[in-house]
């Protein structure tokens, strides 16, 4: 008897959760809909709640040293307070609202190298070590997002990979406690000023933030360094606004080019915490009329990884959890 009583208190012989979601694929902003499905064990027992997580992994800056950790950002409480018997099989359906924020895992069918992201499903059982269950998601660009990123793709940017690293943006209303980097290797026209390019979006249910670092090489003649852009349109503008011709001029200023246009950009310096410390606001005033963006271009930027290294990783992640 006090045998079992300890094999009780390690979860042993206790109740197994199962979550079956209706769809992995989500956007950012919409509700992830399933079942949480609670199987008994052989004995009676009481789950004071049965919560639902949004987990993805960060990599968090501890004075020289970095490291990455599995973040919680999201959390809904589906069931409270229910006694399950021995045997007995329970379903609770749910839907999880999934933050604005969120960060992208997938952009044109191709999951992102570097980025994780799950639902975990925690049973507070009494008096017991909680049994547990996490399921991959797949976070797919909303349409302002997928309409920058297009871009992306028609310019000749090659995407290398993406993560998400703790700290604040300044200037941006930002929810989270970290932000996505997605890196890309500019065209070959820049890439003799530019080494790289990261890109953050923001967004809450008014507006899209854009926030564009670039890697400046060094040279006998010019300082290397970083130049920061920062654009802030509704959505509706971001749709409208030719993101082609805007980032070529961009990173024609960046690159230390002459450029001509009516695009209040500003470059920045930073001195905060994280890669986007502070940059200075940049603000559009207008579309320019130059060439149409095709999603195929896009598609192909993202095109070269592995869809095996991808899910490694995932499987990396969920063991680790």
């Amino acid at each position: 008897m006090v045998f079992k009583r300890m094999l009780r208190a390690f979860g042993v012989g206790g109740p197994s959760v199962d979550t079956v979601l209706a769809n992995p694929n989500v956007r950012p902003g919409e509700l992830l809909t399933g079942e949480v499905r609670i199987a008994g064990g052989d004995h009676p027992v009481d789950i004071d709640q049965v919560k639902l997580s949004l987990v993805t992994r960060v990599e968090v800056e501890s004075g020289d040293n970095e490291h990455n950790r599995n973040v919680e950002f999201a959390r809904i409480v589906v069931g409270q307070r229910i006694a399950v018997a021995a045997g007995q099989n329970l379903v609770l359906p749910f839907q999880f609202p999934v933050p604005l924020e969120t960060p992208l895992t997938v952009v044109h069918g191709q999951p992102l190298h570097g980025m994780t992201m799950g639902l975990r499903t925690e049973l507070e059982v009494r008096g017991a070590v909680d049994p547990g269950d996490l399921d991959p998601v797949a976070v797919h660009p909303i349409g302002s997002q997928e309409h920058v990123l297009n871009a992306f793709g028609a310019l000749g940017f090659r995407f290398q990979r993406a993560d998400n690293e703790s700290g604040r943006i300044h200037g941006v209303p930002q929810q989270l406690p970290f932000y996505q980097e997605i890196e890309f290797l500019p065209p070959a026209q820049f890439l003799g000023k530019i080494s790289q390019l990261e890109l953050t979006f923001v967004a809450d249910p008014h507006r899209l933030y854009v926030v564009l670092e670039a890697d400046r090489r060094g040279g006998l003649f010019r300082q290397g360094g970083d130049s920061f852009g920062h654009f802030a349109m509704s959505h509706d503008e971001v749709i409208r606004t030719d993101w082609a011709a805007l980032l070529h001029q961009w990173m024609d200023q960046a690159a230390g080019r002459r450029s001509s246009g009516g695009y209040g950009m500003h470059g920045g310096h930073h001195g905060g915490h994280g890669g986007h410390g502070g940059h200075h606001g940049g603000h559009h005033g207008g579309g320019i009329g130059a060439g149409g963006v095709v999603a195929g271009a896009a598609a192909g930027v993202f095109g070269g990884m592995m869809m095996g290294e991808a899910l490694d990783e995932i499987g990396d992640f969920f063991e680790g959890d």
